[in-house]
Formats: structure tokens, C-alpha cells, sequence
């Protein structure tokens, strides 16, 4: 017998944290956790998102019919029937979805007293680096956030851009942090031509990458910039679920996947494999969430090409704690906790 619940928690970012279309200062997160009776208790976090049709009510909605599915089956290593059943019964709402699935993963690995990437099979030495967001400020502020990711260790950051000053931030950026890996992320800000010019202006800064720089759904105007960038391209908008993948796969160099818009860890897993059979390359990023499901993305660092892991380090504080992310390393070689590592400080 598997005994549910869930709650909310409500999470103050450390500075608003504003992107092309929306500024952030305060957000809500809902906890769940699975009980198998015997001690062992699974946390997995949703960290919905209006931009893909889920609000913090809506998972409050739906949780108690899905979580029904768990009771029902009442066995946390049938992660296939669960799914399934899920599915069945609600249709879309993937930041609720993969709470539940999240948490009965950290269950089942908790029930075989191993970390979750030892129980999916994984090696701790292929972990790497997650990338730490500068978002949209005035120039100076950005500076400072910089200076300050800098010196906290970061040696990967990652540029929100979408402004009209695009070209001020990207130099005064660069010239705070000379020695860093930056990627740049204009969550669908730019136009096609403008994104082109703005790719070749990148160019001549050591940018690593650009994440979406149309809206999700221009496809042709992807394929238009794809064709002419000179920087490898990373689609997250445009690359939701797993039928995205082939769509994306010659307008793209990186498919960039999020634990809250895949629906389960195991469809997760499938996107991965999806992505490497098409030849591209795999991110997986994050929301602002708590280190719940941080956590639980974190073991999946093995699998990955880059991490954009950091929603919990932008954050004022968490009452959670998962794996160690000191200078965005995702250390796995350390989390020897049970399950995803995930628990209250």
C-alpha cells in the first residue's frame, strides 16, 4: 500500500528574474510525497508554467486523480502501468505528471538503497557542468550579477537577451567575465534576420550557443536561421514532447528538454535517446524550481551533453536540499543519499 499527499511551497527568487516575456519575483511549487509504509518516502516537485497551459491551480486540480492511479497500482517499480494509467485519466498537465513520477523514482531507489542515477545504471563520471543564468537587467546590474556568478564559482553562464540593447549586454558581460563559457537564450525574442545578424555579433564574443531565438512555432523561419548561423542553435520552445524531436532535428543542433514539459523521468529517458538517434546533441534545463526536482534532473547528468540545471541556485532560499551543485558541477560521485537526495533542511 503507497500512502500520497502533496502541498504547496511558495519560493522567492534571489533578484527578479525577468526574460524576454515575463518577469519573475515569487513563484509556487507543489510538493509531493509517496509513503510505502515501511519508512521510505519519495519527494518529487512540479514547477508548472502558464506558457505551457499549467498554473500552480491546475496541478492542485488534477494531482489528487493521478495520485489515485499510484494508490490504485500501489507499486512504485511499475513505473510502466503508472504511466500508462496516467495518462489515461488526465490528459496533458507534464509539471504534475512528473512530480508524481519523480517522487516514485526516489521512492523505488530509495527501496533498493542506492542513488538514482546507480539505480538507472549510469556513471557518476560522466556528470558535468550546469550553466548559471544571468537574467534581464539594466547593463550594470548585469555586470554585477556577473562579477558576482564569477566569483562564486560559475564558469559557465548563461545570457538572457531579447532586448534592444543586446549587443551592450553581450559586451558588457564578456568584458566581466572574460574567461567564461556563455551561452545566450533569447527565449523567442528576435526576428529571422535579426537573429542572424545577432548570431554573427555573438560569434565575435566566444559565445558557445544559441538557445530559441524565434518563436516556437516558425518553423521555417528556424530552418532560415539554422541554415545561416554561424553558432550551433538549442531549441527549447519548439521542443515540448517527444513527437517535437524529428520536427526540430535539421533546424537544430541541440534539443534542449525540461523534466516539466516531458511528463515522466521515463519519457525523459526517451526524449534523450530520441535526440541522439537524430544527431543532435542534448540539454536538459530547468524551471525556477526547488531542489526537489532539481534533484531529481540532476541524475540525469550522465546522459547529457550540457546541464542548465541552476533554477534552484536563483533562488532566496529552499526549504529542500538535493545533490551538490557548488560552482553548477552536478558532483553525483558525492550523492551517495538513497534515491534522488532530495529532503528538507
Amino acid at each position: 500500500m503507497l500512502k500520497t499527499d502533496f502541498d504547496r511551497v511558495s519560493l522567492r527568487t534571489t533578484y527578479p528574474f525577468t526574460i524576454a516575456r515575463e518577469t519573475i519575483h515569487e513563484i509556487e511549487n507543489m510538493i509531493v510525497r509517496i509513503e510505502d509504509g515501511v519508512g521510505n518516502v519519495g519527494l518529487g516537485g512540479a514547477a508548472p508554467s502558464r506558457h505551457y497551459g499549467e498554473t500552480i491551480d491546475s496541478v492542485e486540480a488534477v494531482l489528487p486523480e493521478l495520485l489515485s492511479v499510484v494508490e490504485t497500482v500501489a507499486d512504485p517499480h511499475n513505473l510502466q502501468r503508472i504511466e500508462r494509467m496516467m495518462h489515461g485519466v488526465v490528459r496533458g498537465h507534464p509539471s504534475a505528471k512528473v512530480a508524481i513520477s519523480s517522487a516514485l523514482n526516489d521512492l523505488a531507489a530509495k527501496r533498493a538503497e542506492l542513488p538514482l542515477y546507480r539505480f538507472w545504471g549510469l556513471d557518476a563520471e560522466a556528470s558535468l557542468t550546469s550553466s548559471f543564468t544571468i537574467a534581464i537587467d539594466t547593463t550594470e546590474r548585469m555586470i554585477e550579477k556577473t562579477e558576482e556568478a564569477v566569483q562564486a564559482g560559475y564558469p559557465i553562464l548563461k545570457i538572457k537577451l531579447g532586448t534592444d540593447r543586446d549587443r551592450e549586454i553581450i559586451d558588457a558581460v564578456r568584458s566581466a567575465a572574460p574567461e567564461a563559457t556563455i551561452r545566450v537564450d533569447a527565449n523567442e525574442a528576435w526576428t529571422p534576420r535579426q537573429a542572424v545578424a545577432m548570431i554573427r555579433v555573438l560569434a565575435d564574443y566566444d559565445v558557445e550557443f544559441v538557445e530559441q531565438p524565434l518563436p516556437a512555432e516558425q518553423y521555417d523561419a528556424l530552418k532560415f536561421v539554422y541554415d545561416r548561423s554561424v553558432l550551433p542553435i538549442a531549441l527549447d520552445e519548439s521542443c515540448v514532447t517527444l513527437t517535437d524531436i524529428p520536427r526540430i532535428a535539421d533546424r537544430a543542433d541541440i534539443a534542449n528538454l525540461k523534466l516539466m514539459k516531458c511528463s515522466t523521468l521515463q519519457e525523459a529517458h526517451r526524449m534523450i535517446h530520441a535526440a541522439r538517434a537524430h544527431g543532435l546533441e542534448v540539454m536538459l534545463g530547468c524551471m525556477i524550481e526547488s531542489n526537489v526536482s532539481i534533484a531529481a534532473a540532476a541524475h540525469l547528468a550522465p546522459l547529457l551533453d550540457y546541464a542548465d540545471l541552476d533554477g534552484s541556485l536563483l533562488l532566496e532560499d529552499d526549504p529542500y536540499e538535493g545533490v551538490d551543485l557548488t560552482g553548477g558541477y552536478i558532483d553525483l560521485k558525492n550523492a551517495d543519499r538513497a534515491g534522488t537526495g532530495a529532503r528538507l533542511n
